[in-house]
């Protein structure tokens, strides 16, 4: 039975906004994910947002993985909160064992591995992020697998990786990002696999994230109006609700590397199949 940390770099407060809109806790969506790819997953969220610290007597070797969450917090800005987590992920990696990061995960991992992050010149990527292509390492990696040589997932960020960690390998890249998946061995023994896009993530979170951020996306381009990103994210709701739904699909050219739970999150059944499981305990 893999013992799994979800480290949740998002603040519960800040959280409410989103889950008023109808969607899941941070934390939640990443149980769902693992309890789907393996029910007989026993996993324990806290909140390194808010300096949550384990239970009495529990420790991270404890565990067989961590994760680390998306955040709207940004590496780039090195404020106490994020040298704080990034501390943590050192402390992961110091314990020998894989750390999964969806996104600002992922960034936080690159730092805390020795890497670089910056604002993305090429601007925000949100919603969905399109022609998401394997490198030549990606197609025979194991945290693809499943995954067709191009394919589309959900996505919330404005900054991507810069600079890889020693020893990285680039799995996946688009043209907004230059590293959309990425793998890292870790000199003490540790790794550490992520992608920049959300497996976690559905069209229902997605679309609150668009109503919330409405207002700043049309100063960026990304629509004409605030009633108009409103409509989309209503659309992304009733599909996510209703995957069935052809002409919605059809109308924004979202297919099954979305709408199906197994296809959208497959990146996490791999992690724990081929990082968690298969990885001998310290």
């Amino acid at each position: 039975m893999p013992r799994i940390l979800i480290a949740d770099c998002w603040g519960a407060a800040s959280q409410q906004r989103v889950i008023a809109l109808h969607t899941r806790a941070n934390a939640q969506l990443f149980q769902d994910a693992l309890q789907l790819h393996d029910p007989s997953v026993c996993s324990v969220s806290m909140n390194l947002a808010d300096r949550e610290t384990l239970p009495q007597g529990v420790a991270l070797g404890d565990f067989d993985g961590v994760m680390l969450t998306g955040s709207p917090l940004s590496v780039c800005d090195q404020s106490p909160a994020v040298r704080h987590q990034i501390d943590f992920a050192r402390a992961a990696f110091a314990c020998r064992m894989s750390v999964w990061g969806s996104c600002y995960g992922l960034q936080l991992a690159t730092v805390a591995l020795g890497g670089v992050v910056r604002r993305n010149p090429n601007g925000r990527e949100i919603g969905v992020a399109r022609a998401i292509e394997m490198t030549e390492m990606g197609v025979t990696h194991p945290l693809l697998y499943g995954r067709p040589s191009v394919f589309d997932a959900l996505c919330s960020h404005e900054d991507e990786v810069e600079t890889l960690p020693p020893g990285a390998t680039v799995l996946a890249r688009n043209d907004v990002s230059a590293v959309q998946a990425m793998a890292v061995p870790v000199p003490a023994g540790g790794e550490f696999l992520g992608t920049q896009y959300h497996p976690e993530l559905d069209l229902a979170v997605v679309a609150a994230i668009l109503k919330l951020r409405a207002c700043g996306l049309v100063a960026e381009g990304f629509a004409q109006t605030e009633a108009e990103l409103h409509r989309i994210a209503d659309d992304y709701r009733t599909l996510s609700a209703a995957p069935e739904r052809r002409d919605l699909a059809w109308k924004y050219g979202i297919g099954p590397d979305i709408l199906d739970p197994l296809q959208r999150s497959v990146e996490i059944g791999n992690w724990l199949e081929s990082a968690v499981r298969r990885r001998p305990r310290a």
